[in-house]
């Protein structure tokens, strides 16, 4: 069934090129390290530094701050922008056991298991590899926020599956941030992986979250059990890219923040930034998907639109079931 919204104004996502170089088609996204790039943040002049810094004594980050400011300010009523910071996880027990069978055996026999004999993978926790990259982004945001005065995010959301949470944590935990901005994110059940079938993507309990991270936050309603993961079905772009629009929708309706951390995974990200109708569509990202490697962030400036009439309908296939092996392969 396509998504036919009743309501007689929606959300248009879009995302504003010319600040990232990953806006720009020349950008090799596999050879991307936000780390030695600046986030992609281009060097370049704003319209509004003439007012904002006529001496040329602030950095880029402080200008682009400003830029963002004046877009907010002028935009009206129905317009507003925001600053995704969208990190992808550090490398997890999954990432290896696929490395190591082959993506044809991972997706039709081991990743319906838990684990193998020397590790498990069902809500995959990160590997000391995954955990050294989240404190490279650690050191590099300090590095950030001491010497260029980046705008720390002013809200956290992570995709409730452990190796997010860690991630984050490792990321953000014990960073010099300012006192308005407290790292305390919201666990957020529609920002995780592609749901279904794999194991990896199958999020632990309410109570062992709160017991592993006990002064964070659960977005309303958040389920002891996993609600979503079906054993036999897994989500196709269509109905992921449903619960991204859902997802996107909910933060730019309830949070009036516009510098936003999302800590999640490849799959998610490439449906936000697929440009799949109303999910952040620029031309750069819908034909040229800048895919994420392990322990990678990059921002987005995001325009949103609240538009008269109906949204488009989403396209693409609902779902797959899946195809088992009949044996275990080895490569």
């Amino acid at each position: 069934m396509m998504h036919e919204p009743s309501s007689r104004t929606y959300t248009w996502y879009s995302t504003v090129p010319g600040f990232f170089l990953q806006d720009d088609p020349t950008t090799d996204s596999e050879g991307f390290d936000f780390t030695t790039a600046n986030f992609g943040l281009i060097s370049r002049e704003y319209d509004t530094d003439p007012s904002f810094d006529p001496e040329r004594k602030k950095t880029q980050w402080q200008r682009f701050e400003d830029k963002v400011s004046s877009l907010n300010q002028e935009s009206g009523d129905k317009v507003q922008y925001k600053v995704l910071f969208m990190g992808r996880h550090g490398e997890g027990y999954h990432n290896v056991a696929e490395s190591f069978y082959g993506t044809k055996a991972w997706d039709c026999y081991w990743s319906l298991k838990d684990g193998n004999d020397e590790m498990t993978w069902a809500d995959a926790h990160l590997t000391p590899a995954g955990i050294e990259q989240a404190l490279k982004a650690h050191a590099f945001w300090a590095s950030l926020l001491a010497d260029q005065y980046i705008p720390a995010p002013e809200s956290y959301y992570t995709s409730p599956l452990t190796r997010c949470l860690d991630t984050a944590n490792h990321t953000f935990s014990g960073l010099a941030l300012p006192k308005d901005r407290p790292f305390v994110p919201v666990i957020k059940e529609l920002f995780r992986e592609a749901i279904g079938i794999h194991t990896c993507d199958r999020r632990s309990s309410k109570t062992f979250i709160a017991q592993r991270y006990p002064d964070w936050h659960f977005e309303s309603q958040f389920a002891e059990s996993d609600p979503l993961w079906k054993a036999d079905l897994r989500e196709g772009n269509r109905a992921m890219d449903e619960r991204s629009k859902a997802a996107l929708d909910s933060v730019f309706e309830n949070d009036q923040n516009t510098w936003i951390s999302i800590s999640s995974h490849s799959g998610e990200i490439g449906s936000l930034l697929r440009g799949a109708y109303y999910v952040l569509n620029s031309l750069r990202l819908s034909f040229l998907p800048f895919g994420l490697g392990t322990g990678q962030v990059i921002p987005v400036l995001v325009k949103a639109e609240t538009l008269d009439g109906t949204a488009p309908k989403f396209s693409g296939s609902p779902g797959t079931t899946p195809s088992a092996c009949m044996a275990p392969p080895t490569s």
